[in-house]
């Protein structure tokens, strides 16, 4: 099943049909045993016909799959994201932090994002302006409930400053937080089972229309578990309305690629979907 928060409210789709769900966002996903629950309101929802469809999810119709949600991020659980950090902060001498962290019984968690903060399918994401090297960085998203158990998958773009994190480990939530330096979507995928280790995650980029930057993935390279992460991020946090958590970095892009204003990327997780955000800068700098 998958769950779509649009302009114009809740949309399901399942088995290539698509109902209206009459209920608020977060008091509709915060619950256990969600995909049970939405089987159950498919028998009295309402369904709309193909040319409705369209307009539902016509671009920039499409909202991020967040409401009331923080988004946090699981960092170094991939090897081809310890390899990059670990290159990333030669220079600063702090490579040997990622490594350690790697092999480590904890593992890294941090804050990434308000709603506000947050882009959606076909919409912008920013680079910062005082960053030389920055990148996106594809995640497997978890939406996890109130009650730390997870309910839903979503596609996340964690965006990074890669010269401003392997300057200083200190300076990762600047390279990490700002404006618009995360997207979610296009919409939360719903299942009972967990996603497989054989799930492929790939990235494209384009620029002017041509491919800059092409791989892929699967989930099973990742070193921790779902359940490991959620655990640590749920053991002293509460978080009423859920959370999201981006599950780590499983593709990077080589030292010698930077994003430019009007890239396109586009990051495809198997039954999830594909999210597409074009590259921007925040308008307060084109100001001057």
């Amino acid at each position: 099943m998958k769950l779509y928060n649009c302009k114009s409210g809740v949309l399901l789709e399942h088995r290539d049909a698509f109902f209206v769900i009459d209920e608020p966002w977060d008091t509709l996903i915060n619950r256990d045993s969600l995909e049970t629950y939405l089987s159950s309101k498919i028998k009295t929802a309402r369904q709309i016909e193909t040319d409705e469809q369209a307009q539902w999810l016509v671009p920039g119709s499409i909202l991020p799959p967040i409401g009331q949600q923080e988004v946090w991020a699981a960092g170094v659980t991939y090897l081809k994201s310890r390899d990059a950090r670990m290159e990333e902060s030669q220079s600063s001498g702090a490579a040997s932090l990622y490594d350690r962290v790697y092999d480590a019984e904890r593992p890294e968690l941090f804050f990434k994002a308000i709603a506000s903060r947050v882009s959606g399918h076909h919409q912008q994401v920013f680079i910062r302006t005082d960053s030389a090297w920055n990148v996106p960085e594809p995640e497997l998203t978890l939406f996890i409930n109130s009650n730390g158990n997870i309910q839903g998958y979503t596609i996340g773009n964690d965006m990074s400053s890669r010269s401003i994190e392997g300057e200083n480990a200190l300076y990762l939530p600047q390279a990490k937080i700002y404006e618009k330096s995360a997207a979610l979507g296009p919409c939360l995928y719903v299942t009972s089972s967990p996603i497989g280790g054989e799930t492929v995650i790939k990235m494209i980029i384009k620029r002017d229309g041509v491919n800059v930057y092409e791989d892929s993935t699967t989930v099973s390279r990742i070193k921790r578990s779902f359940t490991e992460l959620t655990g640590y991020l749920y053991r002293e946090c509460d978080f009423p309305h859920g959370c999201f958590l981006m599950t780590g970095t499983c593709l990077v892009p080589s030292p010698d690629f930077t994003l430019r204003e009007g890239d396109v990327v586009k990051i495809s997780i198997g039954q999830i979907g594909t999210l597409i955000n074009t590259i921007g800068i925040n308008p307060k700098h084109k100001l001057n």
